[in-house]
């Protein structure tokens, strides 16, 4: 089975010792992405705006690893505050919208002070060279 670590500059760079993703087989696992911008390093105010970066940085790690979001079949979602759960859902629904299974759970805190942070599993589309 291919196994192999995940790394695009589209995405930011782990923030300790971990990869953005891997490829086994025929599956992309990501990490948690946090919402921060890969070009900046800064993070967004507020929860839409997190929400929307953390999914583009899911997108940009799962396309580095030959899937996109209509592939992917589970995600975990981590929220820093369960009051957030409506407006991250309103985010979260334009980009997931193949519906995979879902966790959403909230939690104490999360790196960089994030509001929220994203995982996801997805099968694998295409070979990346």
């Amino acid at each position: 089975m291919e196994k192999s670590i995940i790394s695009t500059p589209k995405a930011p760079d782990a923030i300790g010792p971990y990869s953005q993703g891997w490829i086994a087989g025929s599956m992309v696992y990501t990490s948690g992405q946090v919402p921060v911008d890969p070009a900046s390093g800064e993070i967004p105010s507020g929860i839409t705006a997190q929400a929307e970066r953390s999914c583009q940085n899911v997108a940009a790690v799962l396309e580095a690893g030959g899937a996109a979001l209509q592939d992917v079949i589970k995600t975990t979602c981590f929220l820093a505050d369960m009051e957030d759960f409506a407006a991250f859902n309103e985010v979260y629904a334009r980009y997931f919208t193949s519906k995979p299974a879902r966790s959403c759970v909230a939690v104490r805190e999360l790196p960089k002070g994030a509001l929220c942070e994203i995982e996801a599993i997805a099968i694998r589309r295409n070979s990346v060279s």
